[in-house]
């Protein structure tokens, strides 16, 4: 049996992004710092929280990622806007090198029921209609998808994503459209079918 993975599309995330922006909430910065990284660094809601200030690198905007359920830990190299907001993010809230990154009000860790709280208040702003993907973990598989749509490999995905087993990373192999299409396209190019 195939397990069904929930993923937004790009463009819904890229709503849900704009649309944390725009809110000015008191806290958008945290949190469109959050989400931007989640989804960028494929992170479960539970490693959301183990981040440190001291794992970012501001001079390579890289972020070493702490990794749960038996995954390994790497770095990963964030993209230029999502590595601006964690810089200004750093300055705003005035983070000290041993400080855990995002915190709740209460000064702990950001809890994933927290960051399932969040998700919902912004998918409903974002008008995001699939209600099945407003839980945090949407986050992690729909970079995962979109970097298996991009053509990496499954052992490229595998690091990225920090899995130890392959197994877990070839859930995000399922056929989707574009992947469909390059197959067909390799079976007529090298047409020795009868």
């Amino acid at each position: 049996m195939t397990e069904t993975v929930r993923f937004m599309t790009q463009k819904e995330l890229d709503k849900l992004f704009r649309t944390i922006e725009k809110s000015k909430d008191k806290h958008w910065l945290r949190d469109i710092t959050m989400f931007r990284i989640a989804y960028r660094c494929g992170l479960r809601a539970s490693e959301v929280g183990l981040i440190q200030v001291s794992d970012f690198n501001p001079k390579m905007n890289e972020l070493y990622v702490r990794r749960n359920k038996n995954s390994l830990n790497n770095t990963i190299r964030l993209d230029n806007k999502t590595a601006r907001y964690l810089k200004k993010y750093i300055k705003s809230y005035q983070l000290k090198e041993n400080e855990i990154m995002f915190k709740s009000q209460k000064r702990s860790p950001i809890s994933r029921q927290n960051l399932d709280r969040i998700m919902k208040k912004y998918c409903e702003k974002a008008k995001i209609k699939d209600v099945t993907n407003w839980h945090f973990h949407v986050m992690k598989h729909s970079i995962a998808v979109h970097l298996a749509e991009t053509g990496l490999d499954v052992k490229e995905l595998q690091h990225y994503l920090g899995h130890r087993n392959i197994a877990s990373t070839l859930v995000y192999f399922q056929f989707t459209t574009r992947q469909q299409d390059e197959m067909y396209q390799k079976i007529s190019k090298n047409n020795q079918l009868v």
